[in-house]
């Protein structure tokens, strides 16, 4: 029987990644100029005597900031009677409310940051999602009875900088956990616990504090347990719920256009509805506010609609291997014709949690990782031959180095191939030039057939389906992983089954760039 329990990964490397991570973002010019910019608006407004007049020479500083604030303040829900136009900022701010305008601030300081590139589906999803927590946070401030309860605008604005980060500066990575936590076995947590080495939770902590905001808004980004809440004992306690409660009404808003009364609601009741004595009634009542809120403030920032992003494609492969790419299936049981076992997913992530447990040690050599991992695929997916092939730069070739399954050592010496001249177009060399892990479901399709090496045809004649997952690190090809069954495999890969897959190829990758 397999345990498939996620455990805890080993702190050392918890703290390697989140170092990794870190490093990345801290050295990116623009997100160390956004710390310091965010780092200012929260200290204006921690001042003993906040000051209307210096959050209005900060918002000056920034013609667009200025403009957006202005757009916020006419437009219909904060207009006045009279119907005058709002047009300096000191009045916006006294018509908006010193910490209505400081929020707007902080979250239009990472819509001008992150609201670009080329994942800029990705990233809007979970700005969007971080401009709707912190007007649900504003909305739980302004019926709290603490004192300096508006800082709950800002912990829940910041509850998703996280994913955001990762959507914006690893999208890659982001992809493969939302496809985990999409196969509906692991809760969005465990799914970036798994991919990072550290959920998103705790990514948005230590960026926070990287940034020197101050402790109680990096405290409240601490996940909270998810059994029903109680009232909180202290305002930093209240800021934890109403964090992670704005986080997931946003979810929620985002999913529905009229959430009230759906399951999904419901349970937001059954976990928040004694913490913060709110009933069926008052939560619809947070949503319409809620919702009202976030179409004015899209509307200030000039915000589109964009379309829900789709797999990055790589403009080198042809159709038919941009079908093959791993990220289709269903997540079905049952024994499949191919071969491939019922529990699958559940060998992938034992052999997950085998091979991270091994490099945690800190003993293991790459033949070692290779080995792991290649012993995890041929058995997990059911393959009747596995092997890495890496490249022989003083050969000139590419080469089988280790394997499992039938006829070993015949396939091993066959599987060798030379090294592109330039121009090549075979299946190999274009997953490897395009970086592409594949599964090839059905080699018997003429298209395929095309696209497959004589080398190849000659040594698997039988070879019904495959998988390949080239090994680069930086712009250096390095090799791949190659495994097949003499059956075809309709049933494809899972979004969660895949993760898992590239989960182990990047232990490799990570394994040959260290070693």
């Amino acid at each position: 029987m397999v345990d498939t329990a996620i455990q805890p990964p080993d702190e050392g490397a918890t703290r390697r990644v989140r170092a990794a991570l870190m490093q990345k973002i801290s050295g990116d010019e623009e997100m160390f100029a956004l710390g310091g910019s965010i780092a200012r608006v929260i200290e204006l407004a921690d001042a003993d005597e906040p000051g209307p007049h210096d959050l209005a020479y900060f918002v000056l500083a920034d013609v667009a900031l200025t403009q957006r604030i202005l757009r916020l303040s006419n437009t219909v829900r904060y207009r006045t009677v009279s119907g005058t136009a709002v047009t300096t900022v000191s009045r916006a701010i006294a018509l908006l409310g010193f910490d209505n305008v400081k929020t707007t601030a902080l979250a239009m300081l990472l819509v001008d940051t992150l609201d670009n590139g080329a994942h800029a589906g990705s990233v809007r999803v979970e700005l969007e999602a971080s401009l709707c927590a912190s007007l649900v946070g504003r909305e739980m401030a302004r019926l709290s009875f603490y004192q300096g309860a508006e800082e709950a605008a800002i912990g829940a604005l910041f509850k998703n900088l996280g994913a955001l980060l990762v959507a914006s500066h690893q999208h890659e990575r982001y992809r493969e956990i939302r496809q985990l936590a999409a196969g509906g076995r692991h809760t969005l947590a465990q799914a970036s616990q798994m991919i990072l080495g550290c959920s998103y939770d705790t990514l948005s902590a230590a960026v926070l504090a990287e940034w020197k905001i101050p402790d109680v808004i990096v405290r409240a980004q601490a996940a909270l347990p998810p059994s029903p809440l109680k009232v909180a004992a202290s305002r930093a306690e209240w800021m934890r719920q109403v964090a992670s409660f704005s986080m997931d009404v946003a979810g929620l808003l985002g999913r529905h256009g009229d959430p009230a009364g759906t399951p999904q609601a419901r349970a937001l009741l059954a976990r928040y509805g004694a913490a913060f004595e709110l009933d069926a009634a008052g939560l619809e009542r947070l949503f319409t506010h809620v919702a009202e809120g976030m179409q004015g403030l899209l509307e200030s920032m000039n915000l589109q609609p964009l379309p829900k992003p789709e797999a990055p494609a790589s403009d080198g492969l042809p159709d038919v291997l941009m079908l093959a790419t791993l990220d289709a299936g269903e997540d079905e049981e049952g024994a499949w014709p191919s071969g491939k076992p019922k529990n699958a997913r559940a060998l992938l992530l034992a052999g997950v949690q085998d091979v991270t447990q091994l490099r945690a040690g800190g003993k293991a050599r790459v033949n070692d990782v290779i080995l792991a991992v290649l012993e995890t695929l041929y058995r997990a997916l059911g393959f009747r031959f596995a092997t890495v092939c890496l490249k022989d730069a003083r050969q000139g070739q590419y080469r089988a180095r280790v394997s499992f399954g039938a006829e070993q050592a015949r396939v091993q010496a066959g599987f060798v191939f030379p090294a592109p001249a330039g121009g090549e177009r075979d299946l190999f060399l274009l997953a490897m030039d395009n970086d592409a892990d594949l599964m090839i479901s059905d080699a018997a399709s003429p298209k395929i057939r095309e696209l497959l090496p004589s080398w190849h045809r000659a040594l698997l004649p039988d070879a019904q389906s495959f998988i390949v997952l080239p090994l680069s690190v930086g712009k250096a090809q390095l090799g791949f992983f190659y495994a097949d069954r003499a059956a075809s495999a309709p049933e494809g890969v899972p979004p969660d089954e895949t993760a898992l897959i590239r989960a182990l190829k990047r232990q490799v990758l990570a394994a040959l760039a260290a070693g």
